[in-house]
């Protein structure tokens, strides 16, 4: 595997790669990478594609007091598990190649970045567009995929590649679960051992909604009692909720493929996750 970290190297790599005739596909990341990021890696593997990953903690699109300066790094440990994970291409820009002196420019996408994360972290989905547009400019790839566990970034990213007719199909890939259906997230190593035992109350209690919503029952009831067993279980509740799959609205229509959406704070880790209604 390859590692780049100057961004005349990264384009002189993929102008040879389509001088071939080769695609590209990109994973972006913030690093700390572990099974569901190597999930992205296989699902971008294709026959005649050459696989590019990005890691890079954004400063962007961190609020205040959030955990930029925490965030788990290991760039040779992320390295070693790219490699061996059959990637092509690993490309580390700096801060200064993102955000250079004098950088103005910022993209904001509405509708799908205003509601649940983007009420809750104010500026982020923006700090998120914002470098995931950098990264297309850079990359150029045909293929981006995303984890479905940050769903509304993937709805943000979408948007926006549609907003901007960008050539490039935003692919997201199933959410990656530990055997007890905690979903995997860099920050999970933020929970300590009793709260990490605690927290499979979030899949858990998503999984007894959905089925219920689909059984027919109140919805409104229906949250309200996961609310109660998230609660029960020592989570902090932000918000769950019965969305649109495409436009993230809360009055969706039961012929539309729907979402349920929870974040919640175990102690001092917030955690995210989400599953489809069909």
């Amino acid at each position: 595997m390859q590692t780049v970290r100057e961004l005349h190297g990264l384009r002189e790599t993929i102008a040879g790669w389509r001088a071939e005739g080769l695609s590209i596909a990109l994973v972006p990341t913030m690093g700390a990478l572990h099974a569901g990021h190597m999930a992205l890696i296989e699902a971008a593997k294709r026959p005649g594609t050459k696989v590019v990953a990005s890691i890079f903690v954004n400063p962007m699109q961190f609020g205040a007091g959030e955990d930029l300066s925490r965030y788990p790094r290991r760039e040779m440990a992320d390295a070693r598990m790219l490699a061996d994970a059959g990637c092509d291409l690993l490309w580390l820009p700096s801060v200064e190649t993102m955000y250079p002196d004098g950088f103005a420019t910022t993209i904001s996408v509405g509708g799908v970045s205003t509601p649940l994360e983007g009420a809750s972290r104010p500026g982020h989905f923006d700090g998120v567009a914002t470098v995931v547009a950098k990264l297309f400019a850079q990359v150029a790839p045909d293929a981006a995929y995303f984890g479905e566990k940050d769903f509304q970034q993937l709805a943000v990213i979408r948007r926006m590649a549609i907003d901007l007719n960008l050539p490039i199909e935003v692919i997201g890939v199933p959410t990656q679960r530990d055997d007890d259906g905690l979903a995997l997230s860099s920050r999970n190593i933020y929970l300590d051992e009793d709260e990490r035992v605690r927290a499979v109350a979030l899949p858990r209690a998503l999984g007894i909604a959905v089925r219920a919503i689909v059984r027919g029952e109140d919805t409104a009831q229906v949250l309200a009692e996961a609310a109660t067993q998230l609660t029960a279980a020592g989570f902090q509740l932000d918000y769950i909720t019965l969305v649109d799959a495409e436009t993230l609205a809360a009055d969706a229509a039961p012929d539309r493929p729907r979402r349920l959406l929870a974040a919640a704070r175990m102690g001092q880790t917030r955690l995210i996750d989400n599953v489809p209604v069909e």
